[in-house]
């Protein structure tokens, strides 16, 4: 029960172009494997950079290995934590505790090309931040006295301070993994957006052009914080952050209108039975303005009076409509044309426009932001959620995730935060769901920093950002709910809890001269003693490629307890003493999936007839014995 090998997927890839180039080789363990034959690879591609020749490239030095961190599977699982969680059964929504690189790596098949939105604010590198350590091969008493801190399910973090050399190298090692593992969830028209601010937005453009494509970057949002900080130089300060958006692939990314506010709308000036508009010539002006730059765009149309129209540039010579004449039709069937008469000495004058109407015209969002609110005005949120104590420092605007959200998603979206501190972007998702009726779910993901002993969140009994990102979604939920009345009787504020841990199996993998026989009874059972039923069951999900916000419904059958996932996509028990009474019963249900314990059978005789007995009742039902 590992992760996705990301090397093996990538010569999977190269074997499909070219798969003369693949062959097989034995690697240091004596596994016999795929390998590329760069060789003949560099046939194929003909002309190739190699060596110490120069191009142009960004690295830093460790970026091999973060691209290896990225690609390596890990032997881990998500443990769901009921008492933590809120409408366990029924919500869509997960909150998930861990490193997000792990985390990542776990869902990465699940939600393979599912998440249509992901926002994250990661630390800004501003010299006091902590960032995720990956290098693990340290000492553990050497990495106490380097940082000092460990979490409490034993996650590293360390102090990026300016003093330290590898200022910009640390920060790039953390954030470039991490990036290129959540590429792989977003849907094809999925859109990322990322929060940064000076120290690192240089870098991070130059990561994100590598790992999304420099043609897929969309744009760069200039926000004003509210919050002066002190700047590069004596006597400046900073009042402004980032928001870098950038597409999965820019020829289906799907980017939605603003609505517009009572300034914007001031420009629609006119009005008729129809409604507000204002108007545009219909002639085009500027560049490619001439007849033959777009010939099928020279036509004829009639004004009022019956006189003949055509095309003219103020210089005399034809120019061109902005659009087809199938389409000038089509305007006009709309009432969406206007004439304008006027007289130049004395001769009579017909200029033709488009109508624009205001109603249901959207705004297309720019990349200067100064109408949302600034960062004082999040703490204050965040503040009155708590009884107007400073849980959190520096917690994101929900107006700005807002606003992300109705740009970069639909009514039906999962949007993922795996960098989500406070949870401003499931406060923002409850919220926006009950303004315009939506059902988007969210993903958050964040690892259980301790809080400071000193801080008012420590004195209010939340000993990590963990327990208040948790807490400020539940009295978020209640609010939200309450604020909507009947209309929000359907909104769906639960969440439901999940922990990073060590995989569910016993380790039993030795060699000979390892092996102990005195320790075969000790290895009877290949399920570590601490693990429940659900744990269990969560990590088949995983294991399947089962959404994690699948509904499950505990049923007696036969007699036994066992697990619907799904309306009876999965079926799944760990109960004891499992006959073919349960077996067949579970079979006529006709389940895409049935999963039980090989300790759960009664006898010899379960695990013998179990196959015939579903080749009988439901021979398309997948089968798997843990």
């Amino acid at each position: 029960m590992h992760t996705i090998d990301g090397v093996e997927g990538n010569v999977e890839r190269i074997a499909a172009l070219f798969p003369n180039c693949v062959t097989e080789a034995v690697d240091e363990q004596g596994n016999l494997r795929h390998v590329v034959d760069f060789d003949k690879l560099k046939v194929e591609l003909g002309e190739v950079v190699e060596g110490p020749e120069e191009r142009y490239q960004f690295t830093w030095p460790g970026k091999r290995d973060a691209i290896r961190l990225a690609n390596s599977p890990i032997a881990a699982t998500l443990r769901p934590v009921r008492e933590d969680s809120v409408d366990f059964d029924n919500t869509q929504n997960l909150y998930i505790e861990g490193d997000n690189l792990d985390v990542l790596k776990l869902l990465r098949e699940t939600y393979l090309g599912k998440v249509k939105m992901i926002y994250i604010d990661p630390p800004y590198n501003t010299g006091n931040d902590f960032v995720y350590e990956d290098d693990f091969s340290q000492a553990a008493g050497d990495y106490l006295a380097n940082s000092g801190q460990y979490d409490d399910q034993g996650n590293r973090l360390v102090a990026n301070t300016e003093s330290n050399g590898r200022f910009h190298t640390d920060w790039l090692n953390m954030i470039y993994p991490r990036l290129k593992v959540a590429r792989d969830l977003l849907t094809e028209d999925g859109v990322i957006f990322i929060s940064i601010d000076d120290n690192e937005v240089e870098n991070l453009r130059k990561i994100c052009d590598e790992i999304f494509g420099e043609k897929n970057f969309l744009t760069c949002v200039t926000r004003g914080t509210g919050t002066p900080t002190g700047g590069g130089f004596d006597g400046l300060v900073n009042e402004l952050d980032y928001i870098v958006i950038y597409s999965r692939n820019i020829n289906k990314a799907t980017i939605n209108g603003l609505d517009m506010s009572e300034s914007d709308s001031q420009i629609y000036d006119q009005e008729d039975e129809f409604g507000r508009f204002l108007i545009r010539p219909l002639r085009r002006t500027g560049g490619e303005d001439r007849r033959e730059d777009r010939p099928t765009m020279y036509y004829p149309v009639i004004a009022p009076d019956g006189t003949i129209i055509y095309p003219k540039r103020p210089t005399g010579d034809d120019g061109r409509w902005r659009c087809s004449e199938a389409k000038y039709k089509e305007l006009a069937s709309n009432h969406q044309i206007y004439w304008k008469e006027s007289t130049q000495s004395g001769i009579k004058k017909w200029s033709v426009y488009q109508k624009f109407y205001l109603e249901g015209r959207l705004k297309a969002p720019g990349n200067l932001w100064t109408d949302i609110e600034g960062n004082k005005k999040a703490t204050r949120d965040i503040s009155s959620l708590f009884d107007s104590k400073k849980v959190f420092d520096f917690p994101k605007p929900i107006g700005v995730l807002q606003k992300c959200i109705s740009i970069g998603s639909d009514t039906e979206s999962i949007i993922l935060d795996f960098f989500s501190g406070s949870a401003t972007t499931a406060h923002a998702v409850l919220k926006h769901n009950s303004e315009t009726r939506g059902n988007r779910k969210f993903i958050m993901i964040q690892i259980p920093e301790s809080t400071d002993k000193i801080s008012e969140a420590f004195k209010a009994g939340f000993t990590n950002i963990c327990e208040i990102g948790k807490e400020r979604i539940r009295r978020a939920g209640k609010k939200i709910k309450a604020d909507a009345g009947l209309m929000g009787q359907d909104l769906d504020i639960g969440f439901r809890v999940l922990r990073l841990d060590s995989s569910n199996m016993e380790d039993v993998y030795y060699t000979p001269d390892q092996f102990d026989p005195n320790a075969i009874q000790g290895l009877m059972d290949n399920v570590k003693a601490d693990r429940s039923e659900e744990d269990l069951l969560f990590q088949v999900m995983l294991e399947l490629d089962i959404p994690l916000s699948a509904s499950i419904q505990q049923e007696q059958i036969a007699g036994k307890r066992v697990f619907n996932v799904a309306d009876g996509h999965l079926i799944a028990t760990f109960d004891r003493d499992i006959n073919e009474t349960t077996v067949t019963e579970v079979a006529r249900r006709k389940p895409n999936f049935f999963v039980m314990r090989d300790a759960s059978a009664a006898n010899d005789n379960v695990l013998d007839n179990f196959d015939q007995i579903f080749h009988h009742y439901s021979p398309d039902t997948i089968c798997k014995i843990l």
